[in-house]
């Protein structure tokens, strides 16, 4: 079973550093552009500062989503994680823009070749950023967070432009006069991928934040749990959304009708307890008890309404 806690720990500590790893990257990148008259890498390094903001938000749309439910927001405040994914998701198109235009300005402006040592510092941005990318991603993947998942396409973001300053400075260097903007259409190529990573994670964002359905097999998984519990005839209903790192969840499972009360209201703790004990992430389940009975006559209606129409 995955433990969310340390998940969840893990994801606070990646937040933090990566708004230290973010700081320390941009202002290398600022100075090293600053000296070595890279305008690629003065934009690499501005676009590494909206970063730090990006993993702020992060961290502390952890923080919120993990504070338990209150007479305020009795669901708890899961939706805070949500948020912060969006926050990410439309900053890295912003980061698109701010790239592009930057880019295109210096496309248009005559300057002077990159210094040979930019090189270098791009190179060490680029190893950085892909360690900090498969870091942050796999423990979005684990916590199941689309805001740790944005972080980490900020940092390959962040890799694939300094990448593409590497390649164009390098052209740069090799090519000689004429070829000093190469950095900069480096950089404008590699907005297009920026741009559709960010676009990918918007969407999902988007579904979560509207409360779609979760995936099938998850779904499929549920029923199998609470269909197991003894006495549950049948799953009929079963609606379930993600808020924040877990589910929250309402399920009808059908009984025999002839059961007591007391009896139907045991088989619906039992599923309540089997499915919280369960390796998914549920949260909070409400279970609707029925009689089999109700749903034969349903079946029933139906296939009478079926053949008068």
């Amino acid at each position: 079973m995955i433990n969310l806690m340390d998940g969840f720990q893990r994801g606070v500590r990646l937040s933090i550093l990566s708004i230290c790893v973010n700081c320390l990257l941009a202002a290398t990148k600022i100075v090293a552009g600053v000296v070595g008259t890279s305008y690629a890498l003065i934009a690499d390094g501005v676009e590494s500062s909206t970063d730090v903001f990006s993993s702020i938000v992060v961290w502390r749309g952890l923080r919120i989503s993990a504070q338990p439910a209150d007479e305020k927001h009795p669901f708890g405040h899961g939706k805070a994680e949500s948020i912060a994914g969006l926050f990410v998701a439309i900053a890295l198109l912003c980061a698109v823009v701010l790239i592009a235009v930057q880019s295109i300005r210096e496309i248009v402006t005559p300057h002077y070749a990159p210094a040979p040592f930019t090189l270098i510092v791009l190179l060490g941005v680029v190893m950085i950023k892909g360690v900090m990318f498969r870091a942050v991603r796999q423990a979005g993947r684990t916590l199941n967070s689309l805001a740790l998942r944005g972080d980490a396409w900020h940092h390959w973001s962040d890799a694939l432009t300094s990448s593409a300053a590497f390649i164009g400075i390098a052209i740069a260097l090799i090519g000689g006069p004429g070829y000093e903007s190469a950095d900069d259409w480096a950089a404008l190529a590699a907005c297009l991928i920026i741009a559709f990573n960010g676009f990918r994670l918007l969407h999902p964002v988007l579904d979560e934040m509207m409360d779609a359905s979760v995936p099938e097999p998850v779904e499929k998984e549920i029923r199998k749990v609470a269909g197991g519990v003894d006495g549950v005839r049948l799953i009929e209903k079963c609606r379930i959304r993600k808020s924040g790192l877990g589910l929250l969840m309402d399920i009808h499972v059908m009984v025999d009708g002839g059961l007591t009360v007391q009896r139907g209201h045991e088989i619906a703790h039992q599923v309540t307890d089997r499915l919280l004990a369960s390796e998914l992430p549920i949260h909070d389940v409400v279970v609707h008890v029925e009689p089999a009975e109700e749903l034969r006559m349903k079946n029933d209606e139906s296939r009478r309404q079926t053949r008068i129409n």
